[in-house]
């Protein structure tokens, strides 16, 4: 199905309307009360008057109606709640703190071209208080190609007012306000951070001096994006305090051994490396015997190693350390002190570098932009593409500035490079938008919370490798007046054309994806009439995607993410030839994707968010030849790879090691941190909640094989299973909500008190190993059981919450008292505990590797034959239609009590052993496996995939042309690189990689495939299908089969059954040169139609 044009009057969203009017702007009338409520309070707020609808900007000077604090310019300190579901992606980038300034915080964007819109779209998915857009010029055809709120009916309005109301829909909470006339530097106190897309150096300097002096300093930033070139320039004030530098947790490290020596050499147990660095602060807790350490001061440490570190002191007259202890790092604030635009110009320090192959880029850089404001101020007008006079004239202007900058002189200003960006200068790119707004989202956010490092102080970049291969006429820039002019304006007609008949495949459409969709439609992709764009994607809408997806509203929550992302990006650009299937890429949909929908595309495009999806879709681009361009994020991180047919290695060809896991005994009995604490609470959550229910009504659907299947099985994991069962149906049965109280708190009971006393039993505190150490050493930490009391908050909401999950598996009413805490106490106090003795001869697994903690026993066989007429005897009480209802694990649901009993299950265990406890939010993001994601880096990456998009449908670059990325706005950090290319294989005056496949068409037989490698000087020994050998020539046998058919083969020794969509098989062929030397050739496809 297409969509055209259809999504844009469902994603109107009725917000006040908006007339410029003398330097305010005016809301038309209209009914508050068709507005969210956490809209309207926040409208009010920022007007001033509750019942005002006139929007006025404070011409003081001295900032006293601004919402900040008077020492620093973060934002307001009483902002509106969090909306963990809709922000838990971002909470686990930012944290709270930062969040509620961000929540506090009053931004300006000035210029809403294609960057500015970008960066407006990513401030208010992180959920800023109020985001003002400012612009004095109107909506033109060219600015279609890179800004995405814009349609062709906005042409000739203003664009800030043009921009408004889409943006508010991203999200109803932020205040999203225009200004259509000359900006004041007064009015700038509004606001805790301004950003400047279009403006003259000489307006930009006047606006940052009074930013850098104002009391409390107000963020100032200048971006730009020319064609392919774009800068960012930072000025956060004189003193600008980074709270924390890189975002990272803090890293901790469990300590072995502290020396008495000056300085102290300190060394950590080798169950992790440490990664703390020479210079690095750390606190010192829980250490024995050296109690001097434990004093909470931050100690500075050098010399760092995998696994010790020496501290600065002198312990030589310090207790000896006995035995305990974790160190962690402090993470200490940085001072930053940025010099204004004005003096930064001729002063500009280091350049942030984003690509060591254009070490030299930045400087020469520097002056090109400078240039370009030059001639704009004495022209009034950009260079126009494609004509050289132009060209020359700004060359000869950077030349000027080059010969009068001193020392800082350049000895090449490289005269075809600045060529290259005269032409480009008036076009506005998305890909280039899409990258700066995400780096410039960022920075804002940094500007606002003092989270991350900013950027310090002048970033430059260019693509200009993107440019395609072939040299370009000036007929090539023309304007054909289309909303692609400013593109074409770079690229030409030509490339234009190829995009627009582009055959074009996404992978996924999340985050990534909807990013991918809307700039794929500004480009033009797949816009013409030989053009079509596929998506798939096989997930639905959730709450929690609307911060970063921005494609989705929240009227969309439970309906087809493909289908929807198709409709938003058609009414980006009514051309846009896209279709939306909702079918997961994987053998198993094969019949969909088949051989045809591989061979026709032009380039596949991953939004995916595992890696097993991506390395099938990197298999089938290998076998087919087709450029897949590969992204990801993490948090701030994200990375890009560019996989290209026979130019770079595959996606697979490199892969990350596994992550590191915990062993079964560590998290079972012996954690030492709250990770470990949440994987255990989360294995006990899906036992208890949902896989014994499952097993029970596996059970009860068909007692017979049930019960066959364990006695065949006859091993401990059997004998577990129908214990399991049977505490369900018989001695754990609930049939009212007083029942369900009684499990939790003996579950209680069982999992925090008695567990622990037959630990502590069975190795006391001063138990050793086999080789004479104590078997309590670190990372081992010595537990204590807890005593249940209905007044601590911890163990009664436990008890609570897996009463209510335990009553909804039984189909239990809850009662309404269950949440009043004085009646739940009450309810819990009157449970019978019985008394717990410890055991002898318990075995409790200390194995590290063991991957099981059933212990098997001889008569496993004779004890499942009682626990089975056990059980046949418990499914006669039962009612007839008796089932369970088993829980899934739902993180992303507060009021499901989900999080609750994991939390709690963790914390309490974490009570037992000393380890920290978290809150239900850091329980979310540990047990549910959340991924960090926030829009600034998503937008980064789908903005220089598209970057790498331009040079592979243009089809003429080098390997060396391409770039993979990687970056970390926290720090802020880029390294582009070329990728690597593949692995060449040789053979006489033959070569190959894994790129190449060799066909043979026409049906041939076993006899004819021998022949046709043997012209190629390699004798094949050996021919196999799948996992069917369908020739050997070691078997005489074999030799029968010579003259058939390989296909045929195929279907009768291999049993192949060949769909009716395929046209080939593929065979494996082992082969020897004349030298008898093994020659690893490629797949051989045989096509017999």
């Amino acid at each position: 199905m297409r969509f055209r044009g259809v999504f844009s009057s469902l994603l109107h969203y009725m917000l006040p309307r908006k007339r410029p009017c003398d330097g305010e702007v005016v809301e038309a009338e209209t009914d508050d009360k068709s507005f969210p409520k956490k809209y309207r309070i926040a409208a009010a707020a920022a007007t001033g008057t509750a019942g005002d609808s006139t929007v006025s900007f404070n011409s003081s000077t001295d900032g006293t109606n601004r919402n900040d604090s008077s020492d620093m310019t973060l934002g307001d300190s009483n902002p509106p709640d969090i909306d963990e579901d809709l922000h838990s992606r971002q909470l686990a980038v930012y944290g709270r703190e930062t969040m509620r300034r961000l929540f506090g915080s009053s931004v300006l964007i000035s210029g809403m071209q294609g960057l500015g819109v970008e960066i407006a779209k990513n401030l208010i998915l992180a959920g800023v208080k109020s985001v003002t857009l400012h612009d004095e010029g109107t909506v033109e055809l060219w600015d279609l190609s890179s800004n995405f709120v814009f349609t062709e009916d906005d042409i000739g309005k203003n664009r800030a007012v043009a921009s408004v109301s889409k943006l508010q829909e991203l999200n109803t909470a932020v205040v999203v306000l225009s200004l259509t006339t000359a900006l004041t530097k007064e009015q700038l106190s509004n606001f805790q951070a301004v950003v400047f897309t279009d403006i003259s150096l000489e307006k930009a300097c006047e606006f940052n001096d009074y930013c850098h002096i104002h009391q409390p300093p107000i963020s100032f930033i200048k971006a730009e994006v020319r064609g392919l070139f774009g800068s960012v320039f930072c000025d956060f004030g004189p003193e600008f305090t980074v709270v924390d530098v890189d975002g990272e947790d803090p890293h901790t490290g469990i300590i072995a051994s502290i020396s008495n020596d000056n300085p102290a050499l300190v060394s950590c147990v080798d169950d992790e490396r440490l990664e703390f660095q020479d210079g690095d602060f750390v606190v010192f807790s829980e250490v024995h015997g050296m109690k001097e350490l434990s004093d909470g001061k931050p100690r500075k440490i050098k010399n760092a190693r995998a696994y010790s570190f020496t501290l600065e002191e002198d312990t030589t007259n310090y207790g000896i350390y006995e035995k305990g202890g974790i160190v962690t790092q402090v993470k200490q604030p940085k001072v930053l002190n940025f010099k204004p635009l004005r003096e930064a110009l001729s002063d500009p320090g280091d350049f942030l570098l984003s690509d060591f192959s254009k070490f030299d880029r930045p400087p020469l850089l520097h002056f090109a932009f400078q240039a370009l404001d030059k001639f704009i101020s004495e022209l009034g007008r950009f260079p126009v593409a494609g004509v050289e006079d132009d060209a020359q004239k700004l060359i000869s202007i950077a030349s000027n500035i080059n010969d009068n900058s001193g020392d800082g002189k350049l000895e090449d200003i490289n005269p075809k490079l600045l060529r290259h960006f005269s032409f480009g200068a008036r076009a506005v790119l998305n890909p280039m938008a899409a990258m700066f707004g995400g780096i410039v989202g960022q920075e804002v956010v940094k500007a606002c919370s003092g989270k991350f490092h900013p950027l310090f102080q002048f970033f430059y970049f260019d693509s200009v490798e993107s440019l395609p291969s072939e040299p370009l006429g000036p007929d090539d820039f023309r304007p054909v007046n289309c909303r692609y002019d400013a593109q074409i304006s770079v690229f030409g007609k030509k490339l234009q054309k190829k995009l627009e008949d582009s055959q074009v495949f996404v992978v996924g459409s999340g985050a990534l994806g909807c990013e991918f969709l809307k700039n794929l439609a500004l480009m033009g992709v797949s816009c013409g009439s030989q053009g079509k764009l596929t998506v798939t994607d096989d997930d639905v809408i959730e709450k929690s995607n609307l911060s970063r997806q921005f494609l989705f509203r929240d009227w969309n929550i439970g309906q087809a993410k493909s289908t929807v992302a198709a409709s938003a990006a058609a009414s980006i650009n009514s051309r846009f030839n896209i279709e939306a299937l909702q079918n997961r890429v994987s053998p198993e949909t094969e019949n969909v994707f088949h051989d045809s929908f591989w061979e026709n595309l032009s380039v596949v495009i991953n939004a995916l968010d595992n890696v097993n999806a991506r390395l099938y879709v990197d298999q089938r681009c290998l076998y087919f030849q087709k450029p897949l361009l590969e992204s990801g994020t993490l948090g701030a991180k994200c990375n890009t790879q560019m996989v290209i047919p026979h130019l770079t290695e595959n996606y697979g060809a490199s892969r990350d090691p596994p992550e590191k896991q915990a062993p079964m005994c560590t998290v079972h009995s012996f954690p030492h941190n709250i990770d470990h604490c949440l994987t255990w609470a989360r294995s006990e959550f899906e036992g208890l909640l949902e896989k014994t229910p499952a097993e029970v009504n596996t059970y009860l659907s068909n007692p017979s094989e049930f019960t066959n299947t364990a006695r065949n099985a006859g091993d401990a994991q059997a004998r577990d299973n129908l214990e399991r069962v049977i505490e369900c149906l018989d001695s754990e049965k609930c049939e009212t909500f007083e029942d369900c109280i009684t499990w939790a708190r003996l579950k209680f009971e069982d999992y925090f008190a008695n567990r622990v006393k037959q630990l502590i039993y069975t190795f006391p505190e001063d138990s050793a190993t086999s080789t004479g150490a104590p078997f309590w050493s670190a990372p081992k930490r010595f537990p204590q059981p807890l005593h249940f009391s209905s007044s601590d908050s911890g163990h009664l909401n436990f008890v609570m919450a897996a009463s209510i999950l335990r009553a909804e598996t039984f189909g239990i009413l809850i009662p309404d008292w269950v949440k009043n805490p004085r009646k739940m106490a009450e309810a819990v106090d009157k449970v019978i505990v019985p008394d717990f003795q410890p055991k002898k001869g318990v075995k409790i697994e200390t194995d590290e590797k063991a991957t099981s903690l059933s212990t098997a026993s001889i008569d496993d066989a004779a004890v499942i034959n009682d626990l089975i007429v056990t059980l046949e005897r418990c499914r006669t009480k039962l009612p007839p239609k008796f089932r369970m209802k088993p829980i899934q694990f739902e993180k992303d649901d507060d009021t499901n009590y989900h999080m609750d009993v994991i939390a709690g299950l963790a914390n309490m265990r974490a009570r037992n052993y000393s380890i920290p406890e978290v809150d239900k939010l850091k329980a979310k993001f540990i047990a549910g496996r959340i991924i960090p994601a926030i829009a600034t880096s998503t937008a980064m990456a789908t903005g220089l995939v598209c970057l790498e998009l331009y040079k592979a449908v243009d089809g003429g670059h080098k390997v060396e042309d391409y770039r993979n990325t990687f970056a970390n706005l926290a720090l802020p950090l880029f390294s582009m690189a070329e990728p690597v290319p593949p692995k060449v294989i040789k053979h006489k005056d033959m070569s190959w990689t894994v790129w190449d496949r060799w066909i043979l068409e026409g049906n041939p037989t076993l006899k004819e495939l021998l022949e046709w490698l043997k012209a190629k000087g390699l004798h094949a020994y050996s021919i196999s299908c799948g996992n069917c050998m369908l020739y050997n020539s070691m078997f005489p046998r074999h030799k029968e089969r010579i003259d058939k058919k390989v296909a045929d083969l195929a279907r009768e020794v291999a049993k192949l059954e060949i769909p009716p969509y395929r046209r080939h098989l593929d065979v494996v062929v082992a082969c020897e040169d004349d030298d008898d030397n093994d020659i690893d050739i490629p797949q051989v496809s045989i096509y017999f139609r």
